[in-house]
């Protein structure tokens, strides 16, 4: 008995329990009232079986049980309703919380937001290209020798056939006078026996001799002249001299690199760009050239050759452009952002590239769209309504909207991972995504 009695306690306990809980959360939940009627649906089948138990031959067999089975029967019965009563619970339990999560509908997201406009467009070809300059050579001697002067210095502008570098010609300038003085005397001979001949008193023989031995020595000294001159490094052709690192004294030898000469003005630009751009490209379009060295600076030149072959690894065209530097600003070996203009400007709907999210089934942005309702603060309520899009060329941070959206339609510009169509939406503009077309590397 006593047995029985702790259990009939503790199912008690539980279902009071139970009770107490399930009527706080149909309150807080507000589902108060289909709590209560779940409840008198349960009295109303708990008396109905009751009634049918008491006139059932089971209820019979129980009563004709001895008095130590009657109470194993209540007891185990006992277990199974604790039991029957934990499984309800938590079926209870369940259903309240879908019904609650469903009333509750999709909470609000944050987002930033933009109108869409219309803005001026122009087309055009975009490359990275490299600087090279009109003429540009690292200068070597022919011979090797001692330095004796160095007459110029690193940066400097020289002209055609300036001096650069001198080398010690002590010894060949000395050879070259004697050559000299012996082609002098041959040519002396010479002349001298070509008035014996008029008259008779030589023979031709002789005369054709000293002849030609006038002029080998005259070669001789031609010769010694041009070996003297090697021993003067000089421009060319006019331009700028790189870092001058030889000094006087110092010995170097045939095909050594002693310094750099590159004309800037004008200067090249060569870049590329795909074979399915080739009748896009005509020789004397303008282009437009920025560098990163001078950020607010662009220039402008021409295009003045295309490669009549496509490279067959990367399936490219390459390009030579011409512009001027009167400055000299523009450096050999800079890189070089080439923009090439096609054709007059047009009015195209932009938008950040970060509004559009790309999906393998089309590319997709969200239109916060008024519900017709207000919001806390009095404003309109907005919902996110997802809406597929076309899109076109783009240019730094922007992308060119061709089709899918109307100019004056508020866009969704960050945020948008976590909606859905119909979610409410809270609008904070204080934090914008870049939205430049010309957008700037932070240093």
């Amino acid at each position: 008995m006593k047995l029985l009695e702790t259990i009939k306690t503790k199912v008690t306990a539980a279902a009071v329990a139970l009770w107490a809980w399930m009527l706080a959360k149909a309150e807080e939940w507000k589902l108060h009232d289909k709590v209560i009627t779940l409840w008198e649906k349960a009295k109303g089948l708990w008396v109905h079986l009751r009634e049918r138990f008491l006139r059932s031959k089971a209820n019979a067999k129980l009563q004709s049980m001895t008095p130590l089975g009657r109470r194993m029967t209540i007891m185990l019965c006992g277990v199974f309703l604790l039991l029957g009563l934990i499984f309800g619970f938590n079926q209870l339990k369940t259903f309240m919380i879908k019904h609650f999560i469903a009333g509750m509908g999709l909470p609000p997201a944050t987002v930033s937001t933009m109108v869409v406009e219309a803005t001026a467009w122009q087309p055009k070809l975009s490359s990275v290209g490299n600087v090279r300059a009109f003429r540009g050579v690292d200068l070597s001697t022919e011979i090797g020798g001692l330095v004796q002067t160095v007459p110029i210095k690193s940066g400097m502008d020289v002209k055609e056939g300036d001096l650069l570098i001198k080398l010690n010609d002590a010894s060949d300038v000395a050879q070259l006078n004697s050559l000299k003085a012996q082609a002098d005397l041959a040519k002396v001979i010479n002349e001298r026996d070509r008035q014996q001949l008029a008259i008779q008193a030589i023979s031709k023989n002789v005369f054709d001799t000293s002849k030609a031995d006038a002029k080998s020595k005259q070669a001789q000294v031609e010769q010694q002249t041009a070996l003297v001159a090697k021993k003067n490094l000089r421009a060319p052709f006019s331009g700028r001299v790189g870092i001058v690192m030889i000094n006087p004294g110092q010995f170097v030898n045939p095909g050594d690199k002693l310094l750099t000469l590159q004309t800037l003005d004008p200067i090249f630009v060569d870049f590329n760009l795909p074979q399915s751009n080739a009748e896009q490209i005509q020789v004397g379009q303008e282009i437009v050239v920025t560098t990163d060295a001078f950020k607010d600076a662009s220039f402008t030149g021409k295009v003045t050759a295309v490669s009549p072959k496509v490279d067959t690894n990367t399936r490219n065209i390459q390009i030579e452009a011409q512009l001027a530097n009167p400055d000299k600003k523009i450096l050999p070996g800079m890189f070089a952002n080439v923009n090439i203009k096609l054709g007059d400007e047009v009015k195209l709907l932009t938008l950040p590239q970060t509004a559009v999210t790309y999906n393998p089934y089309g590319s997709t942005v969200f239109i916060a769209k008024p519900t017709g309702k207000k919001d806390k603060q009095g404003k309109p309520a907005l919902e996110a309504q997802q809406v597929f899009v076309t899109t076109g060329p783009t240019r730094g941070d922007q992308v060119a909207i061709l089709k899918g959206v109307e100019e004056g339609a508020t866009v969704v510009t960050s945020g948008q991972l976590k909606l859905k169509n119909g979610t409410p939406l809270i609008v904070n503009n204080k934090v914008l995504p870049s939205n430049s077309p010309n957008p700037r590397p932070q240093e």
